[in-house]
């Protein structure tokens, strides 16, 4: 692509409206003009994700356009008469964007119902299956820096799309050759048409009803209701109303909402950075745990995925923080205890799934163990938790509705990654927030019952299991120059493996392009049964292992490193030592 062709094209042509054309003018400086046209925003296997601006590498109404036409050409060639879920967040030009794609999906003879006001991603996942719609559209970022938006598909089970559905909806998106190839029509017209119809009330009391129906605990939180006291913040997202609604519709009587992120801002006036992965995005929330002397504390990320958990540690009066594995293990661990308790899980316990990444904790091995589940591990996404409970359900069928661990049908109990997601039931395909507040609420008043701080069962999980700990370190390198340096790095560690990391040996690799495992002692290699991806994965003595991608929507690297130990201080020292080791795989 020819930059200043491009950029000139984007300047003059009428096609793009004037608001646009002015702010391209604007710019003076010659490597910001680079920036936004030395390629096309990528169309990658999630959809579309980059920093809001006029040109072809940025989230606009005219890229969004170019997206959702390619989207609608493949609807159009799979079925006749599709439709199209569409929910948006509290970001900028997220309400535009989504009446964009209305409205295309409209003057392509695709019915789009259109949420009238913005909803938590998984909401959308819910909806997809509700109204058995062909596909789905969420305009969000989630958890990107406020400068961000974004544009994810999900397909008709409900599940972000997965092969061989991306490949083929890239290709006919990449097909779209000109702006002016996307067919497009009024909002007005479209709904006098009855080809863009407004969902509200009714899918979100569908949504809550699934979710209570999950609850195993009723009469602990019954007679905790009034003990709980939660603080919450939505981080000025979607989560405020769902959260909210949920938890007092199962009785919780002490809830606060930090009132300087309670309302929808896709300027995150208080925050740099609107992730609950992120200890300064709890600042405001735990300064009001404390005023009221709060039991647990919750953030949700924009579009309430993600959940980041503090719990006051009665021991020492201090908040802990969970990472995205504690919690998931925490609530794996309550899920799991309670429905053995009541006979909810298969009669053959193999036959139930504990459903995790590769990049997430080890521990999730030990727990399946105890209960007798099969572990199954995807790639990093949560996507690829929300494919298997689609096959699950194809492979039963396939078997007459029974289950069969040796045939692949299994019962989904659970999953979980270690980015701050998870899943409890299967009303979604995607992680869900909303529902990992109920449930983490839910086990807060269980262990309540039990005279018991969700910190002191966490104690007594690593005690159960095993003093597992992980941690997660992003490099960020940014521009057409950063996307060359990361790919060079991870291609001199795929040509140069290296012996030690952070003090540890090295017992194998895992090249996930590759699809191999190739043994350090002997160089055996077998064949990994994961996708391809671009993943290297280092096995490492003690139980230990290191593992490095490229993120698929940040200019970063990112480096997992988790470990085993008798003690948290042992782990903690273990982890250390891999972070310092950091450097040596960066070179």
């Amino acid at each position: 692509m020819d930059v200043l062709e491009e950029y000139n094209r984007w300047c003059s042509d009428p096609i793009f409206d004037e608001e646009t054309r002015a702010e391209l003018k604007a710019i003076a400086d010659e490597k910001e003009i680079a920036d936004r046209f030395y390629k096309n925003l990528t169309f990658g296997t999630g959809g579309l994700r980059g920093v809001i601006g006029a040109g072809t590498n940025r989230m606009n109404i005219y890229t969004v356009g170019k997206a959702t036409q390619g989207l609608a050409d493949f609807i159009n060639s799979e079925v006749a008469g599709g439709s199209v879920v569409i929910a948006y967040d509290s970001r900028r030009m997220s309400s535009e964007f989504a009446r964009r794609a209305a409205c295309i999906l409209a003057a392509n003879k695709i019915k789009a119902y259109l949420f009238e006001s913005l909803r938590p991603t998984p909401e959308l996942s819910f909806a997809v299956r509700h109204l058995h719609a062909t596909a789905g559209i969420v305009i969000t970022a989630s958890h990107n820096p406020p400068q961000y938006n974004g544009y994810k598909v999900y397909w008709s089970d409900g599940g972000q799309i997965v092969p061989p559905y991306d490949k083929k909806i890239i290709d006919c998106v990449n097909a779209v050759a000109d702006y002016s190839a996307v067919h497009t029509m009024s909002e007005e017209t479209a709904r006098g048409q009855g080809m863009l119809v407004a969902i509200g009330k009714e899918v979100d009391d569908a949504y809550m009803a699934a979710l209570k129906a999950l609850v195993l605990e009723p009469d602990a939180i019954k007679k905790m209701a009034k003990a709980i006291k939660i603080v919450y913040t939505p981080l000025n997202g979607t989560g405020y109303l769902p959260v909210t609604r949920v938890l007092k519709e199962l009785g919780f009587e002490k809830v606060w909402v930090v009132p300087e992120q309670a309302q929808p801002d896709g300027n995150f006036p208080t925050l740099k950075y609107p992730n609950p992965e992120d200890p300064a995005a709890f600042t405001l929330a735990l300064r009001l745990a404390k005023e009221v002397d709060a039991d647990i504390v919750l953030a949700t990320d924009p579009d309430a995925d993600r959940l980041g958990v503090y719990a006051k540690d009665g021991a020492t009066g201090e908040y802990m923080p969970f990472t995205g594995n504690m919690s998931g293990l925490l609530i794996a661990e309550y899920e799991l205890s309670r429905r053995e308790e009541k006979g909810l899980l298969p009669a053959d316990r193999k036959n139930g799934a504990l459903v995790t990444t590769i990049v997430s904790s080890n521990m999730a091995f030990e727990i399946a163990a105890e209960y007798g589940l099969t572990v199954i591990e995807v790639l990093t996404g949560f996507k690829y938790i929300g494919e298997q409970i689609r096959l699950f359900e194809e492979a039963k069928a396939a078997n007459g509705g029974k289950l069969d661990h040796t045939k692949g049908a299994f019962e989904y109990e659970f999953g979980f990654e270690e980015s701050y997601g998870c899943l409890v039931g299967t009303h979604a395909r995607d992680k869900d927030a909303v529902v990992a507040v109920m449930a983490l609420c839910e086990a807060a008043a269980y262990y309540k019952s039990l005279g018991m701080t969700l910190c002191d069962q966490m104690r007594v999980i690593y005690e159960k299991y095993g003093y597992y700990r992980e941690a997660l370190e992003s490099v960020t390198i940014p521009g057409a120059e950063g996307a060359a340096k990361i790919e060079a790095i991870i291609a001199g560690l795929r040509q140069n493996v290296p012996k030690k990391v952070g003090g540890q040996n090295v017992l194998a690799l895992r090249d996930y392009r590759a699809g191999t495992r190739t043994s350090l002692a002997d160089g055996s290699v077998t064949q990994l049964k994961l996708p391809k991806s671009n993943v290297l994965y280092f096995e490492l003595e003690e139980g230990g292992w290191c593992c490095v991608r490229p993120s698929g929507t940040e200019p970063k690297i990112k480096f997992y490193f988790g470990v085993k130990a008798g003690s948290m201080r042992e782990a903690d020292e273990k982890v250390r030592l891999l972070k310092e080791g950091l450097s040596g795989l960066t070179k």
